[in-house]
């Protein structure tokens, strides 16, 4: 243990995180029954067969939008090789040494031969998706969809709601609220707080269904906990916002139909029919240049313009109006790592000191998790990075964590480690949140 940090954080959560069971039924809602410990139990015990869809018919002006994405496999060693496939239109989903895998439209692979890409592999999604059946059940249950994850943030708030509320930060393309939940022990709703703020945000991409588990999750935990000595005092000396699924346009077009669509981007219709735009590939840090795709129907569309979509407006509005906030993650899946800026730039930041607490909180949280610590450049540059803008406009020490699974459709009985453990990652963050140069002493 490298600070007095961690080492509080560790004790906290040995003496807190014990065994979870649930039971979300209106019963169980009614009588006051949010325990972290129930939720999580039936979730990993009672679901175990996957993330489950109803099946349900495409909105009539959705039902022509037909998958036209390939699977493919390329060769390519290093970040800048990468980054190059990136601005071909592939959405890197795997990096397996130096092969990487994910999708491309039909309508580039052209130009993948025109540029002289050679693809390893290469067929339909659908043909990808179809065998790896185990992951597509046919019915939802294991995971939160947006309805639940609102149901569960309000009835939070009504049991604590001395020191919680749940302020609607904006809304989608299609009229949903992004739900934000705020605790604070003297402000509360969208009033100013002099304390140092932590945010934790999930659902970026609308298939990654387990980083809005997490901070969900996370959420429940915080105020199941709120009696013990050491998160009282988080939870009296700290500005806590909780923003677990920033596209539930995306998260719920992607369990609608009884098979997955592996929906990345929101839901906005572009000019040329396609659907969706990146949110990160939104923001305005580089926007538009190294890693980004101009071509609305690939999976990593930065849009027109920074800032073009409501979502990402929205966290522009939230960050700007809170000058207090000191961290923040932001939760995706798969790859098992803990990034920090820069993303969008080959370059380190440029403040040694703020470059210290980057790579020091990024290690512990690392450790935490069994996660890898890494510039997200070294992944491979990609611009319009949400991270990166938080850090350059308000000097928020930002992180993404990339959770685990092996795929963006995990068997539920991932969610006990992965919760647990980015929970540990998650209290180490409030731990430092005060002040974040202290991961470095």
């Amino acid at each position: 243990m490298k600070n007095s940090a961690l080492a509080l954080a560790l004790t906290i959560l040995c003496s807190l995180i014990p065994v979870f069971s649930a039971d979300l039924s209106e019963q169980a809602r009614a009588s006051g029954d949010l325990s972290f410990d129930r939720i999580l139990n039936r979730l990993t015990e009672e679901y175990s067969e996957g993330l489950r869809m109803p099946a349900a018919p495409l909105p009539a002006d959705l039902q022509a939008y037909q998958d036209d994405r390939f699977w493919v496999t390329v060769s390519a060693a290093g970040s800048s090789e990468r980054t190059k496939l990136l601005e071909a239109g592939m959405d890197i989903v795997e990096i397996k040494g130096d092969k990487v895998s994910g999708t491309v439209h039909k309508d580039l692979m052209s130009g993948f031969a025109a540029k002289g890409i050679l693809l390893a592999f290469k067929k339909p999604l659908s043909a990808h998706l179809s065998a790896h059946m185990k992951d597509f059940p046919a019915a939802d249950a294991a995971y939160h969809n947006f309805k639940e994850t609102t149901e569960l943030l309000k009835a939070l708030v009504a049991k604590n709601s001395d020191i919680a509320s749940l302020i609607s930060i904006g809304k989608t393309i299609e009229g949903r609220d992004i739900w934000c939940l705020r605790i604070n022990s003297t402000a509360q709703g969208t009033k100013a707080s002099a304390k140092p703020g932590a945010v934790y945000i999930g659902n970026h991409h609308a298939r990654e269904h387990l980083s809005n588990e997490v901070p969900l999750l996370f959420a429940v935990w915080l105020l199941d906990n709120r009696a013990t000595p050491e998160i009282t005092k988080y939870i009296a000396d700290l500005d806590i916002y909780v923003i677990p699924m920033l596209n539930p346009d995306g998260a719920e077009y992607d369990i609608k139909t009884g098979s997955y669509k592996w929906q990345r981007k929101n839901m906005r219709v572009n000019a040329d029919k396609s659907i969706g735009v990146d949110l990160n590939r939104n923001y305005d840090s580089w926007f538009g240049g190294e890693g980004t795709s101009h071509s609305p129907a690939t999976d990593t569309y930065c849009g027109l313009s920074a800032f073009s979509e409501p979502e990402t407006m929205a966290i522009k509005k939230f960050v700007e109006a809170r000058k207090n906030l000191k961290t923040l993650n932001s939760y995706h899946s798969y790859a098992s790592a803990i990034l920090y800026p820069y993303g969008g730039s080959r370059n380190e930041v440029p403040d040694v000191k703020d470059r210290k607490v980057f790579v020091n909180m990024a290690k512990q949280m690392g450790l935490l998790t069994g996660y890898d610590p890494e510039k997200s450049s070294d992944m491979y540059v990609a611009t319009g990075d949400g991270c990166d803008w938080a850090y350059d406009v308000g000097k928020i020490f930002a992180f993404t964590t990339e959770l685990e699974g092996g795929s963006f459709y995990p068997l539920a009985t991932i969610l006990d480690k992965a919760v647990k453990n980015n929970i540990k990652a998650a209290v180490y963050m409030l731990s430092v949140t005060d002040n974040p140069y202290k991961a470095i002493n």
